[in-house]
């Protein structure tokens, strides 16, 4: 797949409205799955920015690519490891929840630690472009403290693993697809992972939109 500024942008502009129908759809049906069937648009929010991070640098002008790179990167370090861990909290029986509460407060502490020095340090992050694809280039908080390996093991673990433990079988159908994302990423695209990885996590919360559709709007139940 070709990414661009077209990609990110037609990737926006069907997941801001399929993500907004979803949450519609889960608060007529279904209201626990409201916070996971906000990922497709939060992912579009998310594909928007990095658009105009390929736009500004199409135009020269650097300090539009900051700017979007960080509300970029806001999701890619803070919201996932966050959101969905949270999300998946509320899909969960009572006795599991606890789990994934502190999955959730893991993955914010660890997005705060390697998100928040950008704005302290301006040359921690910046961007090349490659051919097709975008590359993050940014100097980290836990380089110095545990190696760039643990982090991202600790960051993959945070965001996968409450998928794929999930009592829901959607929530784990999920995580088995964003996991075929991560090994294509890791296999082919190594070089430029941060954004091929959201992109391909993106595709895959298409996923959410039908289960909800699937769902009958006679049941609600409460988060």
């Amino acid at each position: 797949m070709c990414f661009s500024a077209t990609a990110s942008f037609t990737a926006a502009a069907v997941l801001l409205p399929a993500g907004a129908g979803a949450v519609y759809q889960a608060a007529r049906t279904d209201r626990a799955y409201i916070p996971i069937c906000a990922l497709p648009l939060f992912f579009g929010i998310q594909q928007a920015f990095e658009g105009g991070v390929w736009i500004a640098g199409d135009h020269g002008n650097m300090a539009l690519v900051n700017i979007f790179s960080l509300g970029y990167m806001f999701f890619s370090w803070l919201a996932w490891p966050v959101w969905v861990p949270f999300s998946v909290y509320f899909l969960e029986p009572l006795r599991r929840r606890p789990l994934y509460l502190v999955l959730s407060i893991l993955g914010g502490m660890l997005g705060a630690i390697q998100y928040v020095p950008y704005f302290l340090h301006e040359n921690w992050l910046s961007i090349q472009f490659l051919p097709h694809v975008i590359r993050y280039n940014a100097i980290e908080l836990l380089d110095f403290v545990i190696g760039r390996d643990a982090t991202y093991v600790i960051y993959i673990f945070v965001i996968i693993a409450p998928l794929l433990i999930s009592s829901n079988k959607d929530a784990r159908i999920f995580g088995v697809l964003v996991s075929g994302v991560l090994a294509v990423t890791y296999m082919f695209f190594q070089y430029a992972y941060i954004s091929v990885f959201c992109f391909g996590g993106a595709i895959m919360s298409l996923y959410l939109v039908t289960t909800i559709l699937r769902k009958a709007p006679s049941v609600v139940s409460t988060l």
